[in-house]
């Protein structure tokens, strides 16, 4: 018998199918919810008024801020291109941190997180960008907190070299104010074109306040409605998958193997799944979650004997209760003219704002 749980977690797996799906129940469910999407957009449009007009605060920092978020819900490449970016800089010699709220924590607190953080303390996002740096000796440091803000001064306060900061989410976090904002789109798009709850939508178009567009996934259809410059990315699996004692495993010693499960609790858990069978690994089953899923008990004893295969952000929560499970790493690399063109806006932003 299903649990709460679950039918709560089916119940959201299949309304955000339903934004991105044509046919009879989409459209219906679509009509049935646009209310509810109306008084979402008010919301939104009020939130937005009190902090351009100065009734809320909009905080500042010392250094410059970069903000990448989407404008829909359910991810779209948020976490990859924050640790490709973090990445770049850290190549570059750019002192950077990272900020983000921790989406699903249980922990209210302002906390850094470190190798022995908890999920539950921290996130599990925040926990995969400091895993990719992994084995760097000085991996940049990561900050989590309900506010931005106070995540930010705890960042510069502990490390007050830092040049730049990058936020995890935060187009629609405006107590914070941010220098260059990275929207990004995976190969779903805008689905309907509806807002929340309608639709994926947590805003009505690109904004004009968003300085680069990244296309996340392998198909990228162009926006028509902004005049930010657009790129895209190539975005593979890794030819390993990583072990929860940091071993690897060849993902060519997998092939052969006829009792492997693939499972995902991220944004678009199929495209994870198409990218292991493009890599040659035969599925015996694929098992959908919704994002950020806790996995914070065991599968059960029907998967026994079978390999499990994750995302890294799966991992850190998966690893907790079947430590066996393999992780393969996203091999995520933005077109040359994106940090091109991110290079020219962060430039004078550095000159005239790094510390001293």
């Amino acid at each position: 018998m299903l649990s709460r749980e679950s039918i709560a977690d089916q119940l959201k797996i299949g309304l955000q199918s339903a934004w991105y799906k044509r046919g009879l129940l989409s459209f219906l469910i679509s009509v049935l919810l646009w209310p509810l999407s109306q008084f979402y957009k008010f919301l939104a449009f009020t939130h937005r008024k009190l902090y351009q007009t100065g009734i809320f605060k909009v905080h500042t920092v010392s250094v410059p801020v970069v903000v990448v978020g989407n404008i829909v819900a359910g991810g779209g490449g948020k976490t990859p291109t924050v640790i490709a970016l973090m990445q770049h800089l850290q190549a570059q010699g750019v002192r950077v941190g990272v900020i983000s709220r921790g989406y699903g924590r249980t922990s209210d607190e302002c906390l850094q997180v470190k190798a022995d953080s908890k999920v539950s303390d921290v996130g599990d996002e925040p926990c995969s960008m400091l895993l990719a740096q992994y084995p760097l000796a000085h991996p940049a440091p990561v900050f989590v907190a309900k506010s931005r803000f106070e995540a930010a001064s705890a960042l510069l306060k502990t490390y007050p070299s830092t040049q730049v900061i990058i936020s995890d989410d935060g187009l629609q976090h405006h107590a914070l104010q941010h220098d260059i904002a990275v929207t990004v789109f995976d190969d779903r798009g805008v689905g309907n074109g509806l807002l929340l709850p309608a639709g994926p939508l947590r805003e009505s178009a690109v904004k004009t306040y968003n300085s680069l567009v990244l296309h996340t996934g392998n198909h990228a259809v162009k926006l028509t409605n902004t005049a930010a410059p657009q790129f895209t990315t190539r975005r593979a699996l890794a030819s390993y998958a990583l072990r929860s004692d940091g071993s690897k495993v060849n993902l060519d010693a997998l092939k052969p193997q006829t009792k492997l499960v693939a499972l995902a609790g991220i944004a678009n858990p199929a495209a994870f799944f198409e990218m292991l069978s493009h890599q040659g690994i035969n599925l015996a089953k694929t098992l959908e979650f919704p994002d950020h899923y806790a996995f914070n008990s065991t599968l059960g004893s029907e998967y026994a004997g079978y390999t499990l295969i994750c995302t890294l952000k799966d991992a850190v929560k998966l690893w907790l209760v079947h430590p066996e499970a393999l992780a393969v790493p996203l091999v995520f690399a933005p077109e040359p003219a994106f940090f091109t063109a991110f290079n020219d806006l962060l430039k004078p932003l550095l000159a005239t704002n790094s510390p001293t």
